[in-house]
């Protein structure tokens, strides 16, 4: 069984974070190799074509897409692909009754209310922070500036200041089920964090135990983006589930990554790359 795992010309086997995963799919009899999305491999050869660095898309979303419609095996599918390379994708999943960090989409050409507070404006297709902006309570001049170098649909959200002391905590899923968490640090403040490559903001990371309610809305979350996708919860590969805490203490969501998340294997127990190669071969057991 062959595999390929899928990565971008800048980071051609990925950021290291995914290091384990080749060794860990041979053990279970699959041959994986890494290869940028735009390169010549042969990705139709493959039983299965798994993303998981190609973040360069957000510049080329079209060409992006387009490719991911040649592959025959692509992991996640194709139309989990397309819904959530475009965060809105959120307004979705509040009105499916997912507890979200209140959103506002913006379209180019909107003059928009900003609120009185700390928000964030943040491009609707992005990874790894990229464009995000963090604007201080009042500082309009500092948003228009912003929207107006953007051009593109956005999302505008409150800032939840419990990121400053707690970060973000994201929760991983292979197959449905779940296999660890870790804990993000604010990432909105400081662009000279951008990785070497260009395509993300290098994020301070740290593991993390969930409570109940966090893991009751990320359950909640995979279920209800499931049953907008006409999938099954297991048809997700993976997935990741970003969550932060509100102004009353509750876990509302921030994003859900089932396109391209890093899955933090260097901040878990060394089992989480079996786990993953677990639920890859099953994928390919399927096929």
């Amino acid at each position: 069984m062959k595999a390929y795992l899928v990565s971008c010309a800048e980071l051609p086997t990925s950021d290291g974070d995914d290091d384990a995963l080749v060794d860990a799919l041979a053990d279970v009899g699959v041959h994986a190799e890494w290869a940028p999305w735009d390169s010549s491999a042969d990705f139709a050869s493959a039983d299965l074509v798994v993303l998981r660095s190609p973040w360069d898309y957000t510049d080329r979303l079209d060409e992006f897409l387009t490719w991911c419609a040649t592959v025959p095996n692509l992991a996640n599918p194709l139309p989990v692909i397309r819904w959530n390379t475009d965060k809105s994708y959120m307004v979705e999943l509040a009105d499916a009754g997912v507890p979200i960090v209140p959103t506002t989409l913006l379209h180019p050409g909107d003059r928009p209310q900003w609120p009185t507070g700390e928000f964030v404006v943040k491009p609707a297709v992005g990874a790894g922070s990229k464009g995000a902006l963090r604007v201080a309570a009042g500082d309009h001049a500092a948003a228009d500036a912003h929207w107006e170098s953007l051009g593109v649909k956005a999302l505008l959200q409150p800032y939840q200041s419990a990121v400053d002391n707690h970060g973000e905590t994201a929760m991983v899923y292979f197959g449905g089920q779940y296999s660890h968490a870790f804990t993000k640090s604010a990432m909105l403040t400081d662009e000279s964090r951008l990785d070497p490559s260009g395509t993300f903001i290098v994020e301070r990371l740290s593991p993390a135990t969930p409570d109940a309610p966090h893991r009751r809305v990320a359950e909640d979350t995979l279920d209800a983006a499931a049953t907008l996708l006409g999938l099954h919860r297991a048809d997700l590969l993976y997935a990741r589930v970003d969550l932060v805490t509100g102004s009353h203490g509750e876990p509302l969501l921030l994003e859900l990554e089932l396109a391209e998340p890093s899955l933090g294997f260097r901040q878990t127990d060394h089992t989480a790359p079996m786990r993953f190669a677990s639920a890859i071969r099953a994928a390919l057991a399927t096929r």
